[in-house]
């Protein structure tokens, strides 16, 4: 399944990276940040692979460089995360409030989630957009629990940094192999998934029981 996705994926970064270069990063990120499954792991080596062979960025007419399709990065991972977060607080909060109880997630859930991220909040959102899967949909709990903008914005920024420039620079340094950098990530994925699933399955069974 990964490697059809990634048949698909790659051609959908070559064509949009050829017709609008850094705006396609943007855009691409901004798609993955928004809890669509187009995966940063390769949006930005495919990024750093463009900066590697000295292309020409189509809209500046000058070669790709690094910084920049690391600020495309990050900019797209921030205007992704921001509409998830309003997904979150302004839709996901009323529908759980409301219907929560039919997926067993009472008021009761909704104000540990609300206290939580009024504490944790900052550090939450700041590790996961460092984590695969993660740092996909960490956007709409924090809005859900109605974290301020504001501090939500920082530190996802901040998160973000390190996760573009890992990627992105493993794509120039790999260069023709800058695929391998997906590769290399899959135990890690495994992993987090493996504790998602466990966290979900442990939520299950602790309001089963009550």
């Amino acid at each position: 399944m990964l490697e059809a996705l990634e048949r698909i994926v790659i051609p959908f970064l070559e064509s949009l990276y050829a017709a609008f270069g850094y705006a396609g990063v943007v855009l691409a990120m901004a798609i993955e940040s928004a809890a669509i499954p187009l995966p940063s792991e390769l949006i930005l080596p495919f990024a750093g692979w463009m900066v590697s062979r000295g292309l020409a960025e189509p809209l500046t007419g000058t070669a790709w460089a690094y910084w920049g399709a690391v600020a495309a990065g990050v900019a797209g991972n921030t205007l992704g995360s921001l509409v998830s977060y309003y997904v979150g607080r302004l839709g996901g909060r009323p529908l759980l409030e409301r219907y929560g109880k039919y997926v067993l997630i009472s008021q009761h859930d909704l104000e540990i989630a609300d206290r939580w991220f009024a504490r944790w909040g900052e550090a939450t959102v700041f590790f996961s957009r460092m984590l695969p899967i993660v740092r996909t949909f960490i956007s709409v709990p924090a809005g859900v629990a109605r974290m301020p903008v504001w501090r939500f914005l920082v530190f996802s920024i901040l998160g973000a940094v390190p996760w573009v420039m890992l990627l992105v620079w493993g794509g120039m340094i790999l260069g023709d192999n800058w695929t391998q950098v997906k590769s290399s990530l899959r135990g890690l994925d495994y992993i987090v998934a493996a504790v998602l699933l466990a966290g979900v399955g442990l939520f299950v069974w602790r309001h089963v029981r009550k």
